[in-house]
């Protein structure tokens, strides 16, 4: 399996013994770090943590107030100073009033630079605990803990950090590599399908920009793909991190892209749109729901430029709409749309910038699209 981005990862299980069943996938980054996937992983995190810490913050939200506790007791068990840090659900805790509270906590009881945070939750969380830990003394280290699929094949993996302001998502933020990633597949079980589909919005936008295997994967068992503990859930997982893994070692930064040399912001496929309608619908929008209906928009546009051929664009639709994936959106009116697409990250000064794919595992950048085709590939997710 190869992309834009060089040669996968190796995705193959570093060891199979007992109940662990763990793969781990390497980051190779300027700071590599491994994302290890399986179950019963708590043991593992010590061991990510560096050498000399013996202090740590555990930041979750008020939902995971349980599995907060039980890592705070585990590392306490384990010699570790543990310091719980309780922030609200969701995208409501990405707000620079909650990031202060965090600073605030971390002060209070004096953290230094040789102490770490652990940011355990969904992709809101991850993403500020990352932020915190980047702003923060200028840099903690972190260990993420995504509990939904989301945040497993997206949010926690790559080191991008964030917070939201009125005007847009994640506007405000900084590139913060964690030391290691764990992904304990036993928390998707307690997540609602909704929760599940969403994520696997994350994993399909993958399979268009860089593996087709996992579209095969999806097209041909679309019911088994959403079921947590499935292998074939447990695949689009790891196949979708590897992805992201080898986009993030080429192109950390995300300074590479022009023209069809896309780096990693080829990972933003979809995204234009999809923050757009987050932003319209006040973070109320689920995150993959929203994404999904942002690649639908861009195929659109991409084949309305004569750049994607029909086939491939109905087939976003036709697999989104498999695992139960929105397609379409009539909840904001184009203006409103498009003003928010305007402070995208991806445009520059009054230029519109798309990631498109071209076929797929071809992704390209579409640039200032004539005015015309972006209603008009609007009028098509509308309808």
């Amino acid at each position: 399996m190869r992309s834009k981005a060089g040669s996968m990862p190796e995705v193959e299980p570093s060891a199979r013994a007992g109940p662990s069943d763990v793969t781990r996938i390497r980051v190779e980054a300027s700071s590599p770090y491994d994302v290890v996937v399986g179950r019963q992983l708590l043991g593992e995190l010590p061991s990510l943590l560096p050498a000399g810490v013996r202090r740590v913050a555990v930041i979750h939200p008020q939902a995971l107030s349980a599995t907060g506790i039980a890592i705070r007791d585990d590392l306490n068990a384990g010699g570790f100073e543990v310091h719980a840090i309780e922030i609200p659900n969701g995208e409501e805790a990405k707000t620079s009033e909650v990031a202060a509270f965090c600073w605030k906590a971390l002060g209070q009881v004096g953290f230094t630079r040789s102490d770490a945070i652990v940011g355990v939750g969904g992709g809101a969380t991850t993403d500020l605990a990352g932020f915190v830990a980047a702003t923060f003394l200028r840099g903690l280290a972190v260990v993420h803990i995504p509990t939904t699929l989301l945040g497993m094949v997206d949010a926690a993996v790559g080191g991008k950090t964030g917070i939201n302001t009125a005007e847009g998502k994640n506007l405000v933020g900084s590139f913060h590599e964690p030391v290691g990633v764990l992904c304990d597949l036993a928390s998707l079980e307690t997540l609602n399908r909704h929760e599940v589909v969403s994520g696997l919005a994350e994993a399909i936008k993958c399979g268009f920009i860089s593996d087709p295997d996992i579209l095969t994967l999806v097209e041909e068992a679309p019911e088994a793909s959403v079921e947590p503990g499935s292998a074939e859930n447990r695949v689009l997982i790891e196949r979708a991190i590897a992805v992201k893994a080898a986009y993030v070692s080429h192109d950390y930064r995300e300074s590479t892209s022009s023209g069809t040399d896309v780096g990693r912001e080829a990972l933003n496929y979809g995204h234009t749109m999809g923050h757009a309608i987050e932003l319209a619908e006040r973070y109320q929008f689920r995150h993959g729901a929203a994404v999904a209906i942002g690649m639908v928009y861009v195929a659109e546009l991409a084949r309305l430029a004569g750049r994607l051929d029909e086939a491939t664009a109905d087939r976003h639709r036709s697999i989104l709409t498999s695992v139960g994936l929105p397609t379409s959106y009539g909840g904001a009116e184009w203006a409103q749309l498009h003003a928010a697409m305007k402070v995208d990250k991806k445009a520059r000064a009054d230029r519109l910038r798309f990631v498109i794919i071209e076929q797929v595992g071809k992704p390209a950048i579409l640039e200032a699209p004539d005015p015309a085709l972006l209603t008009a590939a609007f009028a098509e997710i509308s309808r």
